[in-house]
């Protein structure tokens, strides 16, 4: 265990749904608005306390395990919103204690979650997998504390049982699996195989994947699972080939590596998801993916202004990190650091329910929405003025419905290049 200290945070780290509204799909990404239900009323709080609010958060995201490709740019974001959250100075100072989620299969999530309950932080920002997040979700919540994921989509989520503190930045998979079952259709392809990894995230994103092509006249002709920590995929992929379909659906974390040579398939006709959509240069023979396409929630990088050089600034010169390889969820991750500031600030507590009854209010979904604003700094200067405000941030207008899921959402297309990296095509 390692101890950062600074101005902006304290820093100890351990390295080892229902969407409403109409969706349309178009050559441009696919942008889902609907109409914001009602939650608590969006009045400001005219009885801020003297002096600063002192804020515990903690981070249950992955330094390790099958997704530690999301942990850079996640933790990143996090971070960052920290420390100009914290350089404002207007009436909030965040202290944040960064902890791994791993994954299913390794369990850290088993250590860090005890470890910062007993920490008193207010919100765990986490986690990555929404297999994790099933397995600690009645402990966090449970205690009273907020459990705010940059990048759970399971659809299980919109109606958990979670006492209102469960709130995410990132779409439902209804969405997603929305864009990747049509993207297929309009492919031109008739029939589709789908090989999914066996928990929340794979079952609940094949489902709507199968719903949508089908939906569009197409036909799943195959659908096969495998579970976390499988090595070998060998029957998976003789009964993918077998169907011979027109296409192959490929909802897999790390085991990607492994799948995709195994296959042998024309990449033209292979589709990833985000829990794959990443660069594998450094891991495959070039070509082996070359016109493969993939979907990621989030803006395009092109459209976040100087948020992408704000962030590698801070991780390669305030943590003296490497440079982030990709910027998946950071966004989503900066966002949800910055909406529980600004719900702390509004609440006038520390308090993971007072923060939460908040929550809906400052992005914009409550009775009664605020004065729109981009920042930290616009936002709370409107709250301190006992204005409400509603936050629009690097991940979308968010705006929450009362089930703590964003009702505004954008997914990107990607295809791959000849050697084997990412480029956003729409």
């Amino acid at each position: 265990m390692g101890v950062f200290t600074r101005a902006t945070a304290s820093r100890s780290r351990t390295r080892t749904a229902t969407l409403s509204g109409l969706a349309l799909l178009g050559a441009s990404a696919l942008v889902l608005s609907g109409c914001s239900a009602s939650g608590g009323g969006g009045e400001a709080n005219d009885d801020q306390p003297a002096g600063d609010l002192s804020l515990k958060i903690g981070t249950l995201l992955p330094q390790t395990g099958q997704l530690a490709f999301l942990g850079p740019p996640e933790e990143a974001g996090v971070g960052l919103a920290a420390k100009e959250i914290n350089d404002a100075d207007l009436g909030i100072q965040l202290d944040v204690t960064y902890g791994d989620s791993g994954d299913p299969d390794n369990k850290a999530f088993a250590t860090t979650v005890p470890n910062l309950l007993g920490e008193d932080v207010s919100a765990i920002v986490g986690a990555a997998s929404s297999g994790v997040t099933k397995l600690v979700i009645d402990e966090v919540t449970g205690a009273g504390v907020i459990q705010f994921s940059p990048a759970n989509t399971s659809a299980d989520f919109t109606t958990w049982d979670d006492n209102g503190l469960f709130w995410r930045t990132a779409p439902s998979d209804v969405l997603q699996g929305e864009v990747l079952g049509n993207l297929i259709a309009e492919d031109g392809n008739e029939t589709l195989g789908i090989l999914y990894l066996n928990d929340a995230y794979g079952t609940g994103l094949a489902g709507f994947v199968k719903e949508n092509f089908e939906a569009a006249g197409g036909e799943v002709v195959e659908e096969v699972s495998y579970n976390a920590g499988d090595t070998s995929f060998d029957a998976q992929v003789s009964s993918l080939k077998a169907a011979n379909p027109d296409a192959i659906a490929l909802i897999a974390f790390e085991e990607t590596k492994t799948i995709v040579p195994a296959l042998a398939y024309d990449p033209t006709k292979l589709y990833l998801a985000d829990g794959n959509t990443a660069d594998y240069s450094a891991d495959l023979p070039a070509g082996i993916l070359t016109g493969a396409k993939g979907t990621i929630p989030g803006l395009d990088t092109a459209g976040l202004g100087d948020f992408t050089d704000r962030l590698q600034a801070y991780w390669q010169e305030d943590e003296g990190q490497e440079e982030l390889k990709d910027y998946s969820y950071a966004a989503e991750s900066y966002d949800a650091v910055v909406l529980l500031a600004l719900a702390a600030l509004q609440a006038g507590s520390v308090e993971g329910a007072d923060i939460a009854a908040e929550l809906q209010n400052v992005s914009g979904g409550g009775d009664e929405p605020g004065e729109k604003c981009t920042t930290f700094e616009e936002c709370a200067a409107l709250i301190n003025d006992g204005e409400a405000a509603d936050y629009d941030g690097y991940s979308g207008p968010i705006t929450f419905d009362e089930n703590g899921d964003p009702t505004e959402a954008t997914i990107g297309i990607y295809e791959y290049k000849e050697d084997n990296s990412i480029e956003r095509t729409n």
